[in-house]
């Protein structure tokens, strides 16, 4: 059976921002009920009063704050080299027996200094290729079903500690970030001891400058 509390904490769970708000006790409780009792009442589907709304938030108790994770923190103060690319294109191909055959045949003639990355999917499969190695690109898969192809994209690479995959809430504050600036990923890639996204050419400013303040 549904309660208030039950309710608060359902909505608080589907809004991560919302919640750490609330556990940094910025948030006005009075406001905050108002905003929640249609919702809440909808959902209990009776009346419902801000005042039991505002004690089930004060009780509330959100996850720790990951902020305050010493071991959080000091990743993000260390994180390691940031590399940016410019001039890339990607590539959408549906999966079939020959991609890797024109994969193979693509590796063996692009320049070693070109940016390339890739992908597969249960359904599709992703390259991230510099500009330069685009109509090759295109000559080696010419018998591929290309399903999408989109340029003027940016790669930013990020390395990580070799302890990341123990630290929770990692990726969170870095997605978080992108999220709090406005910024649209395009894509992401992601190895076990590096990170990378992709956003298109005007957002690579905004999206390092984002990056950069994950130190502080």
């Amino acid at each position: 059976m549904k309660t208030i509390a039950t309710c608060v904490e359902e909505i608080l769970v589907t809004q991560p921002f919302l919640e750490e708000a609330l556990s940094r006790s910025i948030i006005n409780f009075s406001a905050l009920a108002e905003e929640l009792q249609a919702p809440i009442g909808a959902m209990l589907r009776k009346p419902v009063k801000t005042g039991a709304i505002m004690m089930a938030l004060r009780r509330y108790n959100p996850p720790k704050d990951l902020r305050h994770s010493n071991q959080l923190k000091s990743v993000l103060k260390n994180l390691g080299d940031i590399t940016v690319r410019s001039n890339l294109v990607d590539f959408t191909f549906k999966n079939s027996k020959t991609l890797i055959n024109s994969h193979t045949k693509l590796l063996e003639t692009i320049d070693s200094n070109a940016f390339y990355g890739f992908s597969r999917g249960i359904y599709e499969s992703n390259m991230v290729i510099s500009d330069s190695e685009k109509q090759k690109t295109q000559d080696h898969f010419k018998s591929e079903e290309m399903i999408g192809l989109h340029e003027n994209l940016s790669a930013i690479s990020i390395r990580l500690p070799e302890n990341n995959s123990k630290i929770s809430g990692l990726y969170y504050q870095i997605f978080k970030r992108f999220a709090w600036e406005g910024i649209s990923l395009y894509e992401v890639i992601s190895t076990t001891n590096e990170f990378t996204v992709l956003v298109e050419d005007n957002n690579v400013d905004k999206a390092f400058s984002a990056i950069k303040k994950l130190n502080n």
